[in-house]
């Protein structure tokens, strides 16, 4: 039953500003009737820094994030009041007790649903181990060889399973970026009405990451899914769809021979790419962009491009302090890339982020382009920021090649 909005709202407010019960609390959408909320999405939970626990507030706006970490006490009341008094239309709160969803009505009533907490909760401390996103039980990662049939990761298969499943803890949040009838808030009841939500993972090789994506979207998010594998090698082809067979899964995994940049494949709504070596990550974002796919995650590998490049020219100014030395060359070329490729998707109308996604004690390559489409126009200044940085290193780069006919028109 519908209850009054300053009701639910006065409920909502106590759990925010409880740091030993809350875990996770985020607010998007906007209500009916209302101007749009000066943020396009919020996420909260206590964190615990040197200095304390303090109230993690992240912002979002149509193209980068804003973190704030406040004191309890009147910083974060204020900031919980603000947030509460803003015409957000839904609230996810995960605490250590239950999951309250909050929707409001077009009434302007609330609409409350409590169920159990959920089993994704993280803990407050930056260095603790985080809980597993898919349970390593789950029948996928015995078919792919990483757990006993008893679910017990296999000691030499630890680094790869932690590799996929910090993708996928990557790839969840971005999944409320889908366009309307395919979003799909954390912990949300309601099926996307826009049919199944189409992935593609461009050089899936052995296909962990594409087998769990599917479990986790399938399994744990319980999203109707068709999901492509893409890859050069015909045995990788034949493997994978052995595997989907075994599975269960082949309805809706499929797997397709052929190059990142030429392999038949209809456009997607999520585009991955894991370690997709040198340019072959220029290929898939360039696939992607072309596509307009709504979200795109990539972990590139190898920057020998680049990298090739810096050797067979002089540095500008006093940066041959830099790249005189091989090694500093190469690894300010992967800065390098990664940075221009970021920079070219944002001027094509994406919001991006570059993290870390894996401790480096798991793998060297663990750098993560993450990018939601806004369609949002390029600044000016953006545009004679790129074209400024290409031209001080005369580096042409290959993403920028593959997207020449949409870049042009843009940076002139």
């Amino acid at each position: 039953m519908p209850i009054p909005l300053p009701d639910a709202l006065a409920e909502i407010e106590t759990v925010l500003l409880d740091p030993d019960r809350l875990v996770r609390a985020v607010a998007a959408g906007r209500r009916r009737g209302c101007d749009r909320p000066a943020w396009r999405r919020v996420e909260l939970r206590p964190v615990d820094l040197a200095a304390g626990r303090r109230l993690q507030v992240v912002r979002y706006d149509q193209t980068q994030a804003f973190t704030a970490n406040l004191a309890y006490g009147e910083q974060a009341v204020g900031a919980v009041a603000d947030l509460l008094a803003s015409p957000f239309g839904n609230w996810h709160v995960d605490t250590v007790d239950s999951t309250i969803q909050l929707r409001v009505t077009k009434g302007g009533d609330a609409q409350v649903h409590r169920a159990a907490p959920r089993a994704l909760a993280v803990q407050h401390e930056h260095d603790r181990i985080k809980p597993r996103i898919l349970d390593p039980a789950d029948p996928v990662f015995h078919l792919l060889g990483l757990t006993t049939a008893d679910g017990v990761v296999k000691p030499t298969r630890q680094d790869k399973l932690r590799q996929v499943e910090e993708f996928l803890r990557a790839l969840d949040p971005m999944l409320a970026s889908l366009p309307d009838g395919q979003r799909a808030e954390p912990g949300g009841d309601d099926q996307p009405t826009g049919g199944p939500i189409r992935v593609v993972d461009l050089g899936c090789g052995n296909a962990y990451l594409t087998f769990g994506a599917y479990r986790f979207l399938t399994a744990v998010r319980r999203l109707p899914v068709e999901l492509t594998g893409v890859d050069v090698k015909a045995a990788a082809r034949q493997r994978n769809t052995a595997l989907a067979r075994e599975l269960g899964a082949d309805a809706e995994i499929t797997f397709v021979e052929g190059t990142i940049g030429n392999a038949p494949v209809e456009a997607a709504d999520i585009v991955l790419a894991l370690h997709a070596c040198d340019t072959a990550t220029d290929e898939a974002l360039a696939r992607a962009v072309r596509w307009q796919a709504p979200v795109v995650l990539a972990a590139p590998c190898c920057h020998h491009d680049i990298a090739a490049q810096l050797r067979g020219r002089p540095a500008p100014g006093p940066y041959d302090l830099v790249t005189r030395h091989g090694i500093l060359r190469e690894r300010f070329a992967d800065l390098l890339t990664d940075a221009l490729r970021a920079a070219i998707l944002r001027l094509l109308g994406y919001r991006v982020e570059v993290i870390e996604f894996i401790e480096s004690r798991h793998t060297p390559r663990n750098v993560l382009i993450r990018a939601v489409r806004t369609g949002v126009a390029p600044t000016a200044e953006q545009a004679r920021d790129y074209r400024a940085l290409v031209q001080e290193w005369r580096v042409r780069p290959r993403l920028a090649e593959l997207l020449t006919d949409l870049l042009e028109p843009v940076i002139r």
